[in-house]
Parts: C-alpha cells; sequence; structure tokens
C-alpha cells in the first residue's frame, strides 16, 4: 500500500477493526471433542470473512480487488469510486497504487465535478469523514480556487477548518461568494456558541464570585479555606480548634466590571483555528457585564477588533490570515491598554515563533507579570493538540511562572476560571 492509499483512519468501515484469520471469532463456541462445527457457524464466519474482506478492499483501494478478491457493486463502487478521485494515484508518470495501470484519479478542474463528489461523499460518508475527505481534497488537489464559486460553498460540509480556509481566500473572493462565505462562516459560528457559551458563562461567573471575597458572608458563602488561614493565631490547642474571629467568604459577582481579560491571537497561518475559536469566545466574554473584553489581533502589525466583538463573524472577516509574527508589538500594544494590572488577565495565543525583538518580548511580560497582570500562553486554542512551535521560547516563558501549553476549546473556561481566581492554571497533560 503506497502513501497515496486512503488512511485507515479517515474511512467509516476501520471503526470496526478487522480481525486477523488468527483471532478468535465471535461465532466461535466450545464444541466438545469430535464434534463438527454446525452449519450455522460456518455461515457466520463465512459472512464475517467477507466482510472483512470487502472492508480491506475499500481501505486498499487499487486496480480489480488488489489481492482481496473481493469485487465492489452497487454502493460500494460509488464509495470507492468516490475514494479514487480522492486518494487515487495522481498522473506523474508512475504505477498506480495497485501496481497494474494507472487509476484514474482527481476530481477534474470544474466546480459542477467537485460539486457532484462533495454531493456523494456527504451521501456514503459521516460527517466527520466529510470534513477530514474535504480538507484532503483542499491539500492535495488544490481546490483552493473552486473555494472562490457560490455554488462549491453551498455544497461542502462547513467546520472550524473551512472557516480557516475561506478566512485566508476572502479578500481575493468576488462580492457574490463573499456573501456566500460570510453565510458559511455564520453557520459554523453559530454551532460554536451553541456548544461552548453557556458553559462558559457559568464557569467564568462562578470565578467571579468567588474572586470578590467579603467579611461578613452568610453561611453558605464563607470561604472555609482561607477563614481558617486567616484565623490561625486563634488555635486553641487544648481544644484542637480555630475560633474563626474573621470570616472570609465569597462575594456575589456585581455588575459592574469586576476583571478585564485581552485576548491577544497571532492570525499568522498555521494559527487558523485558533483564530476561529478565539473570536467567538471574544464574543461570549464581551457579553459578561463583569469581565471587559479586549480582541487584539496580530501578524507584523497589530489589529483591535474590539469594537467588533458582537458578532464574530464580522471580527473573523477583520482578520488577514498569513503573514509574519511580531509577538513584542503586540504585546506592547497590549500593555499600553492595561489600566487595572492587578485585574488583568492577557491571554497570549500563538505558536511563539517571533519575528520581533525576543529580548524584547520577553521583557515586556516580565515587567507586566511583575505589575499584577495574570499571564496565560496557549500555543494553540483548538482541537487538534500541541502544534509544531518555538521549544526556546516557551521554555523562556516557563522561567518566567508562565507556562505555555495547547489548549482545546473545552478546557478553555477552565482556564480562564483559575487566572480569573489567580489560582494555579490547570495544564493539561499530553495524552
Amino acid at each position: 500500500m503506497t502513501t497515496d492509499t486512503p488512511r485507515a483512519t479517515d474511512a467509516p468501515w476501520t471503526t470496526v477493526t478487522p480481525r486477523t484469520t488468527d483471532a478468535p471469532k465471535a461465532t466461535d463456541a466450545p464444541r466438545a471433542p469430535g464434534t463438527a462445527p454446525r452449519e450455522a457457524d460456518a455461515d457466520a464466519d463465512a459472512r464475517a470473512d467477507a466482510e472483512r474482506l470487502r472492508r480491506w478492499r475499500l481501505v486498499l483501494g487499487g486496480e480489480q480487488a488488489d489481492g482481496t478478491g473481493c469485487a465492489l457493486v452497487g454502493r460500494d463502487a460509488a464509495m470507492d469510486t468516490a475514494l479514487t478521485a480522492l486518494y487515487g494515484k495522481q498522473d506523474r508518470g508512475g504505477k498506480g497504487a495497485g501496481g497494474g495501470r494507472e487509476r484514474a484519479a482527481g476530481l477534474g478542474g470544474s466546480v459542477p465535478s467537485v460539486a457532484r463528489w462533495l454531493g456523494d461523499i456527504r451521501t456514503y460518508f459521516p460527517s466527520s469523514v466529510v470534513q477530514v475527505m474535504q480538507r484532503d481534497a483542499i491539500d492535495r488537489l488544490g481546490l483552493d480556487a473552486l473555494l472562490l464559486e457560490p455554488e462549491m460553498l453551498e455544497a461542502v460540509e462547513a467546520d472550524v477548518h473551512l472557516v480557516g480556509t475561506l478566512l485566508s481566500l476572502h479578500q481575493a473572493m468576488p462580492e457574490t461568494t463573499r456573501r456566500t462565505a460570510r453565510a458559511v462562516v455564520r453557520k459554523v459560528v453559530e454551532d460554536l456558541e451553541k456548544r461552548l457559551a453557556s458553559r462558559t458563562r457559568a464557569t467564568l461567573t462562578g470565578a467571579l464570585d468567588r474572586s470578590a471575597r467579603i467579611g461578613r458572608p452568610r453561611h453558605r458563602d464563607i470561604d472555609w479555606n482561607r477563614t481558617i488561614a486567616a484565623n490561625l493565631k486563634h488555635y486553641l490547642p487544648e481544644h484542637r480548634t480555630v475560633v474563626p474571629e474573621r470570616l472570609v467568604g465569597y462575594g456575589r459577582a456585581a455588575r459592574s466590571v469586576k476583571k478585564e481579560i485581552v485576548l491577544c491571537v497571532d492570525q499568522s497561518g498555521s494559527m487558523a483555528a485558533s483564530v476561529v475559536y478565539a473570536s467567538v469566545f471574544g464574543a461570549v466574554l464581551a457579553s459578561m457585564r463583569s469581565v471587559s473584553t479586549r480582541l487584539v489581533v496580530f501578524d507584523t502589525s497589530v489589529v483591535d477588533l474590539t469594537d467588533q466583538l458582537d458578532d464574530p463573524v464580522d471580527v473573523l472577516f477583520g482578520t488577514r490570515l498569513g503573514g509574519g509574527t511580531d509577538i513584542n508589538r503586540a504585546l506592547a500594544y497590549c500593555q499600553s491598554r492595561i489600566t487595572r494590572p492587578t485585574e488583568t488577565v492577557v491571554v497570549l495565543i500563538s505558536d511563539l515563533y517571533e519575528g520581533g525583538i525576543r529580548d524584547e518580548m520577553l521583557k515586556r511580560v516580565a515587567a507586566m507579570k511583575a505589575s499584577g497582570v495574570q499571564f496565560v500562553t496557549l500555543l494553540a486554542l483548538s482541537d487538534e493538540g500541541t502544534p509544531a512551535y518555538d521549544r526556546e521560547h516557551a521554555a523562556a516563558l516557563a522561567a518566567l511562572g508562565i507556562p505555555a501549553f495547547a489548549c482545546t476549546p473545552d478546557h478553555f473556561p477552565e482556564v480562564m476560571a483559575a487566572a480569573l481566581e489567580k489560582r494555579p492554571v490547570p495544564v493539561p497533560h499530553p495524552s
């Protein structure tokens, strides 16, 4: 199997792991010595073998049956055709994936053929697999230009990665396509808000309440850990107890602004998914009265998109994916806007590949931290895990007491809650 064949993890049929001929079969049952297998067992074994060969045939592709002896018909043949169009060996003067004559591959250069293919894969595969195949089609077959066509956009399965691709292309889009693209982006953004908004608001509201300490709390609002710590001098050894002369409790966050949050987001091409998620979170945070939220995006220039936070789609179309990176300049801008450092959280979302002045960047971070700013560095805000990043810069930040780590959107509310409460940030352990 060559590298041009589809990966097993990309195909829905691999949810059932094929058994080897040596593995015990579910239909095998202990039989007394000397007895013949029942006819039903033999039929079940034959069906299991046929299904296993069918799945391997779909995974392997290639000419004829690729050595499996399994011919595809009907729906299976249509699925194989859709896979071959994307993963078949391209015409580069070599042999096909099966070692025989060249397989026909490719989607052609027209919108109708691509739109038909997109319709086919949505018919035959689940949504999660469709999204993988779409990304592979853009990467392998160079279909970026076709995304400038409204007909193409109406046929795709929208996800965060498609939004990132559209944002990188939107400057080149004609007006008719731009309207369609905004509709696609809005659908993804609304889905993300439904998934993330309620939990984010609930988590951060609790954190804001707990961070507002009061001296005469009601019983249910007493912070016992802080109360005990504040009254240790009143310990009575004969009774082995502490007399709580001063109670420390949780307050209830008032409607006035208690905390300020600055999201400083790298908009270089590798950070596309992070930009999408940061824009959604920025809009959610901006809707909370107890925090003041600022969103700053940067490459070699710096753009403040705070006044557009009421609509994350406007925020996304205000970004410009690609270009270089000047973290120092972006942090200088953010630092100039901080008026209450002890009540401010700065979240830098970047892979830390600095194109500006490294030493100045680190000095600026150290100065903000020394002034009381809670500083958090996220190498990515996405579902993909830890990306490539500048390890030297990450180590330098860690030496300042600022760990740098990748964060999934589901974990982000806990990270922000910890920062607002000024307690250690929960750094996820790599799996």
